[in-house]
């Protein structure tokens, strides 16, 4: 754990979840606080801690040490003036690594990092191990300073934008689920969202775990190690599936039939958290009875209910062309499929391609539905634009014939109708309520 400095004058940018948890930790630990945002925010609770905030403000300030909330660009005035400075900027995870002894996990990757790390996190409790699903889901973790045991586990999602600006921060053991475009209206190319999602391995050690994408190499000392979910494993290969799950060190943990979540996706992100489990010293049938317990996610591959034999499925949180590919992975055919939303910029070829098998009908809602239609007509699959997505839903379960699948996978950011992912959700499972699904 790397040393924080002397307390002096702090600067946090972005007065969010993260932002606000950094905030509350440096100024108890002594520092002089000053919090700002491009936005109005209500933060009396900030300003009765004795947090100078300035919202709306996007006057640079003058700081010993600059923490950066992740949904702030580079750009912002206040960041901009720090990095031209040479002060020393810092992600929110950086601060709250320094200021705790907890081993970290650490997981990321464009799809799949939410369900395997609250997959982990389950998997190390029915094992009996403190284990806390923190950082991009759920709690910050300078939410948890002071509040934990110090041999506890964090194991904690880490989105790009939170692992830019991380000189020190060192999980024990870290995946790269998987990469593919996403948040290209925020990198200038793809090669840069690569380089901020292999900062999670910079730090690492040679006893450290490192698990990697195909194609890519861990960045820090620990070598890189696959997880490989068709064909024989390699010499690299720390879990692989052949008939089951097998975890290096372990053999077989179980046949796959023993796990209830569906798609190749899901056997991937499985085989991570089985490794990174083994990793903190668990045994196979501990990780097998986790696995086999864990209930799923809202809004991921989520089964609303079924109506005279039409499946709704609902899988909000595929936000991007990859996310919604996995979906259909796990879904094949007869599927009703609908999609779209606010762009993030990325292309939507591949998508189309695997509906090409799967999809009867798409029924297309948001800014980017014309974009979708378009590439959807390129592989010969019939769409409707509609207006929103209860339309949406309604129409597709009245075309809807027995053994067909509506499948929400929008593969697209959710702001240009909803407040988030969740929000669009639940739209859908009311709207599947009131198509008859129970």
């Amino acid at each position: 754990m790397s040393a924080l400095p002397e307390p002096g004058r702090a600067l946090v940018v972005g007065v969010a979840t993260s932002g606000r948890a950094a905030a509350v930790l440096l100024r108890e630990l002594g520092w002089h606080v000053v919090a700002v945002d491009a936005a109005a925010v209500d933060a009396a609770d900030l300003a009765s801690a004795g947090i100078d905030v300035r919202a709306p403000s996007s006057d640079p300030v003058p700081a010993d040490l600059v923490v950066r909330s992740p949904g702030v660009p580079r750009e912002f005035a206040p960041l901009a003036a720090a990095y031209a400075a040479g002060t020393p900027v810092w992600s929110e995870i950086e601060l709250a690594s320094r200021a705790m002894p907890n081993p970290i996990m650490g997981i990321t990757g464009t799809n799949g990092k939410t369900t395997t790390t609250e997959l982990l996190a389950h998997v190390m409790r029915a094992g009996g191990l403190d284990a806390v699903a923190c950082g991009n889901v759920g709690t910050p973790m300078a939410g948890l300073v002071g509040q934990l045991a110090g041999d506890a586990w964090l194991v904690a999602e880490c989105s790009s934008f939170q692992l830019e600006d991380t000189p020190t921060f060192r999980p024990h053991a870290a995946v790269l689920l998987n990469i593919t475009p996403d948040h290209m209206d925020r990198y200038p190319d793809f090669e840069a969202y690569r380089r901020a999602k292999l900062n999670l391995f910079a730090n690492q050690g040679d006893h450290d775990l490192a698990i990697v994408a195909a194609g890519m190499q861990s960045t820090g000392r620990s070598p890189t190690r696959r997880v490989v979910a068709s064909g024989p494993p390699g010499p690299d290969a720390v879990s692989w599936a052949e008939g089951g799950l097998h975890v290096q060190g372990l053999g077989l943990v179980a046949p796959w039939s023993e796990f209830p979540l569906p798609g190749v996706h899901n056997r991937e992100n499985m085989m991570a958290a089985a490794a990174m489990a083994a990793h903190a010293g668990m045994g196979a049938e501990e990780i097998a009875r986790g696995l086999a317990t864990f209930p799923g996610l809202p809004h991921r591959l989520e089964v609303v209910g079924v109506a005279d034999g039409v499946t709704f499925v609902n899988d909000s949180k595929a936000t991007n062309p990859a996310a919604a590919i996995a979906a259909l992975d796990a879904y094949p055919a007869q599927v009703r499929l609908i999609a779209g939303g606010s762009s993030k910029d990325t292309p939507f070829d591949d998508l189309a391609r695997a509906a090409a098998s799967a999809v009867a009908h798409a029924y297309l809602i948001g800014e980017t539905a014309p974009d979708i239609a378009r590439a959807l007509e390129g592989e010969h699959v019939a769409s409707t634009l509609l207006p929103d997505l209860p339309t949406a839903v309604s129409r597709a379960a009245v075309e809807a014939q027995t053994g067909d699948v509506v499948l929400l996978a929008p593969a697209c950011a959710s702001f240009d109708q909803f407040s988030g992912y969740a929000h669009r959700g639940e739209v859908f499972r009311d709207a599947a309520r009131e198509a008859g699904a129970r």
